[in-house]
């Protein structure tokens, strides 16, 4: 009975923050031992003070999709809590921003981007098909590419299921063959809008490459020694901006995320289930020798399509070469192999692919560090340049 215990561990946990909140200080102590030796007293009583300024005192504790929700007068904000099987609290993070109004669900956004593709194939293979002239029907063409380059360059498209690629490309090829007009049709004189067509084509086509091959300058001391996983990985974020959304935090602006793909796309049979993923489960190895500086385990995976509020890389291992920090991280549950301070070689395993913390699917998040600054990631077996669309076989 999974789903019972699953909400019995929720209930639990919205009980512990109520009692936790309503308590005072002195009680803490009693209440999160643990958690109080790590963060402070004080600095927990000025991070709970400023929750209760900011929403002007606690009202109720409860459940939503995106987390545990705190509520008062002046507004409501996310929080998540870790509880053991004493009861008593061992983890605790609070939104410093509040929740104004809920996201839409990562599939209704999905969903509106693949419509959002057919519409667009299917008005570019209008405008092919009834091009009143060589040069309009040459602008339609000219469109058409800069659509291949949005979609296939800056979009993930690989990792769409087929049924979603196979007709946008199945369009291209319909548009391609509007071709067979082109004997019958008039020169024309709209160069103009030739022009628009081309403009945005160039433009889309010179931010692809220089996303690609953007470089931050600053590497790893030396090469990693081996790229992470075994087989064949596709890379779903990494490179510049427009194609890597790590690019606006500092320490991750060099990460790359990373999935597995198969005929269908990331996954096979139902996308609600974690096992449908085939990136879930792989063995993730260390790619350097070090210092395992942070190791954990024992948070859930989120379920596929829903990312509620958490720990941001979920189960992780992070190791200290020396001259960098290496950062893996959305482990599975129950397979992370060490612990902080045992050092580690490269190619040692550490544990598992899963959707822990910050994740929509299942993939390997990895990005490499110095005094808080993203390195790029370079590999001794697999070579520089990890952009999103390229195909990593190690």
């Amino acid at each position: 009975m999974p789903s019972v215990a699953y909400e019995s561990d929720r209930r639990a946990e919205i009980e512990a923050l109520r009692e936790f909140l309503r308590a005072s200080p002195e009680r803490w102590a009693e209440l999160a031992p643990r958690l109080v030796e790590q963060v402070g007293a004080d600095r927990l009583e000025r991070i709970v003070a400023a929750t209760r300024e900011r929403l002007g005192g606690f009202h109720e504790v409860s459940d939503s999709p995106e987390g545990l929700v705190v509520e008062g007068p002046g507004g409501r904000v996310l929080a998540w809590v870790h509880v053991g099987r004493d009861g008593l609290i061992t983890g605790l993070l609070i939104s410093p921003v509040q929740q104004r109004r809920r996201r839409l669900p990562l599939a209704v956004g999905r969903s509106g981007g693949r419509v959002a593709c057919f519409l667009l194939a299917g008005f570019l293979v209008f405008w092919c098909w009834t091009a009143p002239d060589v040069l309009g029907w040459t602008g339609a063409v000219f469109a058409l590419a800069c659509g291949g380059v949005l979609i296939e360059g800056f979009g993930n498209a690989a990792m769409e299921p087929w049924w979603v690629r196979r007709p946008v490309q199945a369009g291209a090829l319909v548009a391609l063959g509007s071709a067979c007009r082109l004997p019958g049709l008039p020169l024309g004189g709209h160069w103009l809008q030739l022009a628009s067509a081309a403009v945005p084509l160039a433009v889309s086509g010179v931010a692809l490459v220089r996303s690609r091959r953007h470089s931050w300058g600053t590497g790893p001391a030396v090469p990693l020694a081996r790229f992470p996983l075994r087989g064949s990985w596709y890379v779903g974020q990494g490179g510049g901006r427009g194609l890597n959304h790590h690019v606006d935090v500092d320490e991750q602006r060099g990460a790359v995320d990373l999935v597995q793909l198969g005929r269908s796309g990331t996954y096979r049979g139902d996308p609600r289930l974690l096992t449908s993923y085939h990136a879930y489960g792989a063995e993730v190895f260390a790619p350097c020798d070090g210092l395992v500086v942070a190791a954990v385990d024992g948070l859930p995976d989120q379920v596929p399509g829903v990312i509620r509020y958490g720990p941001l890389y979920g189960n992780h291992v992070f190791i200290d070469t020396g001259t960098e920090t290496v950062k893996l991280a959305h482990l599975r549950p129950g397979t992370v192999r060490v612990a902080v301070g045992e050092q580690v070689r490269a190619g040692q395993p550490l544990g598992q692919v899963g959707n822990s913390g910050n994740s929509s699917e299942p993939h390997l998040h990895l990005h490499a560090e110095r005094h808080g600054e993203g390195l790029d990631l370079v590999f001794a077996d697999v070579g520089p340049r990890l952009h999103r669309g390229r195909t990593v076989r190690a």
